[in-house]
């Protein structure tokens, strides 16, 4: 099915955004690993593997609109060197992530691409719900309970 050529570019732009937070939370994963942060490299691998899934689901629409994934372009990592900064980072991705998502819905509605909307609208629940609520519960709980003892917890 041929289309949108605004909407496919939308797409590609969406493309390289996801696997930038794909590569950044694989990074951030086996830093946490590294660090001996079990529960925070078991979450962000989670996250590694959601970020996977939302550019598969991307790629498939792409090439079921006869588009053509660009699987070149990334936009700049921001990997953290301590753990709040780490969090803020992919936070800061996330919130990115949210607002390409919602100009690419309203993208959809204006070229009356449903499908491709209701798509996008499943992964803006899943950035927001999911991805963007953890962290900043996450960096609540930093300020709430201090570090050292957030780091303890996550052991």
């Amino acid at each position: 099915m041929k289309g949108n050529a605004t909407v496919i570019n939308a797409l590609n732009t969406l493309l390289a955004n996801e696997l930038t937070a794909m590569d950044q939370y694989f990074i951030h994963s086996r830093m946490y690993q590294d660090f001996g942060l079990n529960k925070l490299f078991e979450r962000i691998d989670h996250e590694f593997d959601d970020e996977k899934g939302h550019a598969a689901a991307l790629i498939e629409r792409i090439l079921f609109l006869e588009g053509t994934p660009d699987m070149t372009k990334r936009d700049g990592l921001n990997i953290g060197q301590d753990v709040p900064a780490m969090l803020q980072a992919d936070l800061n991705l996330e919130y990115e992530v949210q607002r390409l998502l919602k100009d690419s819905i309203k993208l959809c509605e204006q070229e009356q691409d449903y499908v491709t909307r209701d798509m996008l609208t499943g992964l803006l629940k899943d950035t927001e719900d999911d991805h963007a609520y953890w962290l900043e519960q996450q960096l609540r709980l930093i300020k709430l309970v201090g570090l050292p003892n957030y780091l303890q917890s996550q052991l």
